[in-house]
Order: structure tokens, then sequence, then C-alpha cells
């Protein structure tokens, strides 16, 4: 298998000789011959410039229901169903401080604001004590995180912050796995494209994995198959739009980053059904998204994923089988600098 420095030489390479100097400007190029035909590739690497920062509003909403007898004529009358909520919503400045355009790129990382809320609450969320905290990563040109380390770091700092003091580990909701989920999926889009070198055409479909993040810490996944469907104009430049559909994943990547380690128990209903993991049967997951890539400037404007994960459970008392619906959407949006300065609800 050629290494990415020589894929990358090869693209470089091919670049000149089309008249090119760069995969930004082939974009240029592009943009000047006009519409995309049918039959033509699309280069999707992620293009950063040394100093200037990129502002993005992340977004995460989750409604949880608990029927409690799903085998019930009416569940909402008989006062068996309970419903959850809780949304989180940060906006991060990624600064590159080191740019090589066939190599890595180091992006540093700032939480400016966070805010969660919940419709049950202990009080303030773990992942509200990274305000203000930086933390650096570093990719590769088509947007493939190479190193996490750093953000793996912040990541457990926040995760800690969770637990209630006392010798009993006992953990309260926290949306740290939400904040980590999202910063492996911004340019996943783009990444995930296996043969990334010959481009791709409006109509081309190919697949990936993202994280399913939940409250109960069930550490699952979901399938994604993306297609290629067509250009969307805009004063910014010309958005590639990139749609999705998720199914349930039947293993979960390991080199995913992970808040927290060793045994505890949650709080709260959840936490009590999360007990009886052994038991629960993950029936399905089911959605769809929207990316929007910008492919003049290399880059992600906006994001929009939603699934619905259904989950039987199985607790040890007469006839009680649980079912639970996990309602999710995620936003990701590029802030202009007249949106920089937003300001974030109250609570």
């Amino acid at each position: 298998m050629k290494s990415l420095a020589a894929v990358l030489f090869t693209i470089s390479l091919l670049a000149v000789l089309s008249g090119c100097k760069s995969p930004g400007s082939q974009r240029q190029q592009q943009g000047k011959e006009g519409a995309l035909s049918d039959k033509q590739k699309v280069l999707f690497t992620v293009d950063f410039q040394k100093g200037r920062t990129l502002e993005y509003k992340l977004t995460s909403e989750r409604q949880i229901d608990v029927d409690w007898n799903p085998q019930g004529e009416s569940s909402t009358d008989q006062g068996t169903l309970s419903k959850s909520t809780e949304s989180m919503e940060m906006v991060i400045a990624y600064t590159p401080i080191k740019v090589d355009p066939y190599g890595l790129t180091t992006i540093e990382a700032t939480c400016k604001q966070v805010k969660v809320t919940r419709t049950k609450s202990r009080g303030r969320d773990a992942l509200e004590s990274l305000k203000g905290k930086t933390f650096t990563f570093t990719i590769d040109p088509i947007g493939k995180i190479q190193d996490y380390s750093d953000l793996e770091r912040v990541a457990k700092e926040a995760g800690n912050k969770a637990f209630r003091p006392g010798k009993e580990r006992i953990k309260d909701s926290d949306m740290v796995e939400d904040f980590i989920a999202i910063q492996w999926f911004l340019w996943d889009s783009a990444s995930s494209i296996e043969k990334f070198t010959e481009g791709v055409s409006i109509g081309q479909s190919w697949d990936s994995q993202l994280p399913a993040p939940t409250t109960m810490v069930l550490k699952r996944a979901r399938d994604v198959t993306y297609t290629f469907d067509g250009i969307r104009p805009s004063e910014q430049g010309r958005l590639a739009v990139i749609n999705s559909s998720f199914s349930l994943a039947e293993s979960v990547k390991r080199n995913w980053p992970i808040p927290y380690s060793g045994s505890f128990r949650l709080s709260g209903r959840l936490g009590f059904l999360r007990q009886f993991s052994m038991g629960l049967e993950f029936r399905d997951l089911q959605g769809q998204g929207e990316d929007l890539f910008n492919i003049d400037t290399g880059q992600l404007e906006q994001l929009n994923h939603q699934y619905e994960m259904n989950i039987q459970t199985s607790i040890p008392l007469p006839g009680a089988k649980p079912l639970i619906t996990i309602k999710q959407n995620f936003k990701v949006q590029l802030l202009r600098s007249e949106e920089n300065n937003i300001e974030m609800p109250r609570w």
C-alpha cells in the first residue's frame, strides 16, 4: 500500500501536469469553468491557512423516551412513558498553527462557549468545564485525525468531573461523549472517501462509521453511507451536497477517544436500566443527514444529522421489558465574522 506522502506527491504531480498548483487551485479552476457535469470528478481535500481561525457552532440535542409498558394499549395514559431531553451547544475556534498541505496539519482548538441543558439536571454538566480550555490535534490533507492524544486528555479531564465525591464511583449525566463525537465527524464526509485521489462524481456513494453517543454510555456506533448529490451555489463558494443515511453498526471502532475508565454506576433511572446492560437488545437505528462541503475553500460549511435508535431492555421484574427510544440530532455551522460573537442563550 502506498504511503500517504507518496499518494499526495502523486496528486501534486498530477495537478502540476494539468496546469494547477494544488488541490485548492484545482477547485478554483473548476469554479471558473462553471457547474460540474455528472461525469466530472471533485477532489474533497480539507484546506487550512496558517493563522486563519475558523469558528464552528456545534449542537447535540437528544430526547430519551422510556416506555415501561410497551405492550400496553396506551402507555401515555397509564403514566408509564417517561421523557427526558438534553442538549449541548458549543462554539469552538480552530486555528492552524502548523500547515503542511501534503502532510500533517496541527490544529489548536479553543472552547469559547459551552452550554448544557436537560429536563432532569443535578447541577452543572461536566462538559461545561471545557469553557476556555484549549487542545491540539493533527489531521492529514483529507481531514482524517491522526493524533488525538490532546483531545483525549481534555475529554478525560472533563469526564472526571462527572463523578460524585466519595468512595463509590457514581457518575452523573454528562455530554462529554457528544463533544468527542462531533470532533470526530467534522470532516468525516471528506476524509472517509477511500480512493480520494480519484475524486468523486455526482451520485457516487461511499461508507464510513460514526459514534452514536448516549447518556447511558453504551458505546454504540452508526454505519454511514454518504452520497454526493450535487452542487449548491452560494456567496461563499460552491457547496457540495453530501447526503447520508444511518443504520446500526454491529461493532465499534476501538480508536475513538473515551472520557471515562474503570467501573462505575450511573445515577438516575437510566443508570438503573444500564445495570442490566447484558439484557439490552439494540433493535434498530435509522436516520439521515446532510453535509455541505465548500469545494472552493476546502471546508465544511454546515452539517445536520438526525437518527432514532430503539433499545429493548430486560430487567428482573415480572413482565418488565422497558423500551428505550433515543431521538438524536447533531448540527454544525461554520460562523462568519459577524456571527463569531453570538450571545449564548441563558438556561
